[in-house]
Formats: C-alpha cells, sequence, structure tokens
C-alpha cells in the first residue's frame, strides 16, 4: 500500500523544519527520504556526519502519522540507540529501545508500546531481532498494517569483505523473506565496490535504489607522520594544536591503551582508557564522561566509536596503523561531526607493517580471503607513504574522483599544505637487497631490520662481530643513509611486497619480486625524513597549560556573544543533567553559538535557528529568551 500521491518533498520538509528545525535536507537526503515513503528499497552510502539518521527517521514519522505503524531499526551499537532515542523524544518522536541495559519490566513496557502501534521507532540489536519471540511481535503488527519500515544500520557488518562482519546480521535476509511489502533501508558510512555487492545479495536488496554520496570530509585535515618517539609526537600534536579538545586515540592493543592513557593523564591530559577487557561498568562510566563533559580524551581499541554521535570530537588519533581503509575511514569520520574543521593524525612505521602483514599471514581464513586482506593493507600503505594528496587517494578507493585539495577546504591535507620533498630511493633498496643475499650466501641466515641496518651503516656491534659480517661486501656500503632512511626504505620495500616477514623474530625474506628491484626495474621514490622538534621533559607549547582552555565557540562572536554563548552552554549542562543526556543532545554547540550570535527576542525568532524544532521550541524556548536576556544586560 502506497501513501496517498501527494507531494511528499513538501511533506517531508515540512517535517524536517517541525521536528528537527532543519530549513532543508542537505544532499541527497531528500531524493532518499521520498523514495522510502513512498515504498522504496534502499542501500544508502553517506559519510559519518552525512545525515544518514535522518533517512530513515524522516520517513519513519511520516509513515506513522499516515497509520503506517512501528519502523524497526536494527543496530548493533547500545551507545547509537541511547543517543537517538533520548534525540528522538527531546524532539517530540515517541522512540525507545530493546537491548541488555533495560530490567524485564522496562523491556515489556516497551513491547506493550510497540505492540500498540503507538511507537514511532524501535531500535534493537540483530540478534534480537531474529529470534523467534521477536519476529512472532513482528508477525503480529505485519498482520494488523502496523509494520511500516525496517531500517539495517552499520549495513557492512552483513559482509564478510568489510571490515566488522558480524555474523548475527546474515539472518536478516528473514525481513525480506517474511515481510516482502515492508520496505527496508540499509545505511553505512564505509563499503568499497566488493561489500556493497556484498550488501545487497546477503540483504536480499538487488532491487533496491542505490544512493552513494561523496565520501569527502572537507573538514577533516588528513596527517601521517612517521614514528620518531610516537607518545612524544603525540603529546606535541595535542598541547600545540587541541589543548582540552574532545578526542579519541586509537591503539592496536588493551595493553596500550591502558599504558597510553595512564602516561597522558600523567601529563596532565584528561584521557580515559576503554577496550573490551575493561569492566562493562568502567567502560559504561568511561564512555559517559566522554559524551558528558569536555575536553575528554578517549584512548581506545577499535571497540570504542561506532554509534558515537557526539559532534565536537576534534581529533582522532591513530598511535598504530588500521587494518584497512574502510577502518580508517570510518574511525576518523568520528572527528568534525559538526561540520567544524577536525584533524586525523596517524604515526607509523615499519612495525606497523610488520605486525600487519604478519596478522593477516597468521590467520585460519582461508586464502581468498587473505589475498583480499592483503590487498586492503597495501591500499592503506600507499595512501600513509603517498607524497601526493592523501584526499584523492582516499576517496578514489571508494571509487570517487577527486581533485587535490584545495583552499575551498577548511582543512587542507599536510601534502597539499607543504608538499613533501621526496629523494630516490631505488639504489638504496638494491643495497639493501644485496645486504639480505648476503647473509643467505654466508652461512644462509635471516636476520631481522635493526641488524641489517646497522651492517649497511658499518655498525660495529657485538651482534656484527659474533656472525663476522663486518667481512660481508655490504657491510658499511650504506653509511651515508641515517637510521631512519633506511626503515623508511624497509617499510617500503614489504609494502610493495618485496620483502617479507618470517617468523617469531619477523627476519627479512625477499620475495620473487625483489629480483625486479636488483635489476634496477623499479623506481622507489620516498619522503624525506623530517627531523621532529625535541623538547625538553615536561615542555609545553607556548601558552599551553596544565588546566586546559576554553574553547572558542563554533561562529565568531563579540565580546558579548561569548558571553552569551557560555551561559548558554552552562543552562544547557543543566538540562542535560536533569534529562540524564549527554548535551549536544539538547542543543549541539552550533546551534547555542549561533543563538548568541543572532540574540533572538522572541519565539518566532529562536524558532529560526537551525536544530530549534517545535518541541524544543515549546520546552525550552521562554527558557533561552531569559538566558539572552541576563548577558544581554
Amino acid at each position: 500500500m502506497n501513501l496517498p500521491p501527494t507531494s511528499t518533498n513538501a511533506a517531508a520538509e515540512s517535517l524536517l523544519t517541525e521536528v528537527f528545525g532543519y530549513a532543508a535536507f542537505r544532499g541527497q537526503q531528500a531524493a532518499i527520504v521520498d523514495h522510502v515513503i513512498a515504498d522504496g528499497d534502499a542501500l544508502v552510502l553517506m559519510p559519518t556526519g552525512g545525515g544518514k539518521s535522518l533517512c530513515y527517521q524522516v520517513p519513519a514519522i511520516a509513515r506513522h502519522r499516515a497509520g503506517r505503524g512501528v519502523s524497526v531499526v536494527v543496530s548493533p551499537l547500545i551507545a547509537l540507540m541511547h543517543d537517538q532515542v533520548g534525540a528522538l523524544e527531546e524532539a517530540g518522536v515517541h522512540a525507545a529501545f530493546l537491548n541488555s541495559t533495560l530490567t524485564s519490566e522496562e523491556a515489556a513496557r516497551v513491547e506493550r508500546e510497540m505492540m500498540s502501534g503507538r511507537l514511532v521507532l524501535l531500535y534493537a540489536a540483530p540478534e534480537r531481532v531474529t529470534t523467534p519471540r521477536f519476529l512472532a511481535q513482528l508477525d503480529s503488527l505485519h498482520e494488523r498494517g502496523l509494520l511500516s519500515l525496517f531500517a539495517i544500520d552499520e549495513a557492512h557488518c552483513v559482509s564478510q569483505w568489510g571490515h566488522d562482519f558480524r555474523e548475527d546480521y546474515l539472518s536478516l535476509n528473514v525481513l525480506h523473506e517474511r515481510y516482502a511489502d515492508v520496505p527496508r533501508i540499509a545505511l553505512t558510512a564505509t563499503a568499497d565496490e566488493l561489500t556493497r555487492a556484498d550488501i545487497l545479495l546477503r540483504l536480499q536488496l538487488q532491487d533496491a535504489r542505490i544512493f552513494i554520496s561523496s565520501f569527502d570530509r572537507p573538514n577533516i585535515r588528513y596527517r601521517v607522520v612517521e614514528k620518531d618517539n610516537a607518545r612524544a609526537q603525540l603529546l606535541r600534536f595535542l598541547r600545540d594544536e587541541h589543548e582540552g579538545d574532545a578526542g579519541i586515540v586509537y591503539c592496536q592493543s588493551r595493553r596500550k591503551v591502558e599504558e597510553t592513557a595512564a602516561w597522558l593523564s600523567a601529563e596532565g591530559i584528561t584521557a580515559l582508557p576503554y577496550h573490551a577487557g575493561l569492566d562493562a561498568g568502567v567502560r559504561k562510566t568511561h564512555q559517559d564522561r566522554f559524551l558528558r563533559e569536555d575536553g575528554v580524551a578517549m584512548v581506545a581499541t577499535i571497540a570504542f566509536g561506532m554509534g558515537i554521535d557526539k559532534p565536537d570530537v576534534r581529533f582522532v588519533a591513530h598511535l598504530d596503523l588500521p587494518k584497512n581503509i574502510e577502518s580508517y575511514y570510518q574511525e576518523t569520520g568520528r572527528a568534525g561531526r559538526d561540520g567544524l574543521p577536525a584533524d586525523a593524525w596517524m604515526a607509523y612505521g615499519l612495525a606497523d607493517v610488520v605486525n600487519q602483514r604478519r596478522m593477516i599471514e597468521e590467520s585460519p581464513a582461508a586464502e581468498a580471503f587473505k589475498r583480499g586482506q592483503r590487498g586492503k593493507l597495501d591500499a592503506l600503505l600507499a595512501l600513509a607513504e603517498a607524497h601526493d594528496c592523501r584526499r584523492v587517494r582516499l576517496l578514489a578507493y571508494f571509487g570517487e574522483d577527486s581533485p587535490p585539495c584545495n583552499p575551498g577546504y577548511q582543512n587542507v591535507c599536510d601534502n597539499c599544505l607543504r608538499a613533501p620533498a621526496t629523494w630516490d630511493a631505488t639504489e638504496a633498496a638494491r643495497k639493501a637487497l644485496s645486504c639480505i643475499y648476503r647473509f643467505h650466501q654466508h652461512g644462509g641466515q635471516r636476520f631481522g631490520a635493526g641488524h641489517l641496518i646497522d651492517v649497511l651503516r658499518g655498525k660495529a656491534t657485538d651482534k656484527v662481530a659474533q656472525h663476522h659480517h663486518e667481512g660481508l661486501s655490504t657491510y658499511g656500503i650504506g653509511a651515508d643513509v641515517s637510521e631512519t632512511q633506511w626503515r623508511a626504505v624497509l617499510r617500503q620495500l614489504i609494502a610493495l611486497g618485496h620483502l617479507r616477514t618470517e617468523g617469531e623474530y619477523n627476519t627479512l625474506e625477499p620475495t620473487p619480486s625483489a629480483r625486479d628491484v636488483l635489476r634496477g626495474e623499479v623506481t622507489l621514490l620516498l619522503r624525506e625524513t623530517v627531523a621532529t622538534p625535541k623538547r625538553g621533559k615536561g615542555a609545553r607549547a607556548p601558552g599551553a597549560g596544565r588546566g586546559g582552555k576554553i574553547k572558542p565557540p563554533p561562529l565568531p562572536l563579540d565580546e558579548a556573544g561569548v558571553e552569551r554563548f557560555t551561559a548558554l552552554k552552562a543552562w544547557r549542562t543543566g538540562v542535560a543533567r536533569e534529562h540524564n543526556l549527554p548535551p549536544y543532545v539538547v542543543f549541539h554547540d552550533a546551534a547555542l553559538a549561533e543563538m548568541a550570535q543572532r540574540c533572538p527576542s522572541s519565539l518566532d525568532e529562536l524558532g529560526a535557528i537551525s536544530g530549534v524544532g517545535a518541541k524544543k521550541l515549546e520546552a525550552y524556548g521562554r527558557d533561552i529568551l531569559r538566558v539572552l536576556e541576563g548577558e544581554a544586560g
């Protein structure tokens, strides 16, 4: 059954303004909303912060008002459920979630609301949606014409080629088989061509319309630095550029997460650890602090981040190399969801390349899967080693053509901001491979990168003497190349597949293609290594203070405007605490800044500000005007 053939676009835009306080849809949102309202299936690829949620929330509200009943949002993310339900209820939309945080009495109450048809949106995990009990409830709703829409969030989780495969998603094809006339919208922020095809196949969405938005995030600056005491590099980055800002620092291991968080805390930065091995109560406490307080840095494994809607994350830092570009893109996309400038900063080195290669090779997965993972890692390594525009390479991976960064971008990538100097490392690579072959000829031995570099640089170590390597013809032939440069050469040879590492000690072994390098048929052009400025222990960037800084408003404000903005934030903190919500669910900083800048004097003027919907205007309008009048004097 289709909705009445009215102008869905006009009706949807009216809902957007009334409920959410936005004047117009962005990008492809309007086309997606129209398609879903009119019973169409859709696959939506839209970057983090691009407004995916509105693509199913607006149709859900429209269809509910047309008597179509409840929309079910399938999500694996408890944090997202809590945030979105809280935000919807604040906007006057009846929504709820069913997950493990509810008591049996609370869950029963939600189920009654669902079965009555009064609920507009229900959020549930895939493992719950496909249980016999829940399917029986859906059957009943369907028979009464009260099952409106299925939204499958994080749809890449259904694909074995995706970066976050979840087996529970494979059972979601039951939704099409059982309720073929109920429209479905699958959404994800990251999926290459292979993953997209897998989503369509496994969710039986072959007839769905595909909407692919630009993956470009012009407000994010992508930066990669070569590891040279990564902790010190991270600390300089935080103190020089992000003192007092909220952000996420990703590490590969749980141990490194805890050690890094403790170290940053000792350096005066508010940092909390988060990984799956921590007690659930500790994880929740740390997540709540990150969401509700300003200036918290969360140090985490990839267990943290999916479903986090915090808009003012100003940086995402990687102390270890991710597995692939999909992971990197999704993790960095958690920065700057409010559209304001943010940084994606990563430090990586030779050990990262070795570790990621080893994890793939030691995996029990089938060879075809390993081959795919190697290809994905190669693409990420090419991005990290690039000396041209990183944005062009990143977008090309997702099949999108893009010109290099230009002055129109809020944040230009590091390579476009300052083109790196390069050097021809072809001859150095040939020397390194020749030395490895000499090791083989000299007793058939294999060695790791450290010893190889010592021999090439002519360093008289105990190990060199023990193996009599000072007598090799390659001893000292690379004395003119620094240790850092040699590590870059070896990293590139491994990244390009001319070298591989073996065994517990990561010894180096040439691959068949190494002979092409030795014959001079492969050119290696590498970035010049830039010496990292050193500071004494405990030194700070000029103007940095242990107490942090006051974050500037997201819009230019005069002195009176800053006072109004500060007063509005204090008022919002009190409301959020009273409602047990993160402050940004009440109003984003951008909305408060616009209020402070325009200083509306009536409810009509206040209602014209982006993000102020009808329910929020009714609930908070007079309080906001009083705050503004008080600060305006």
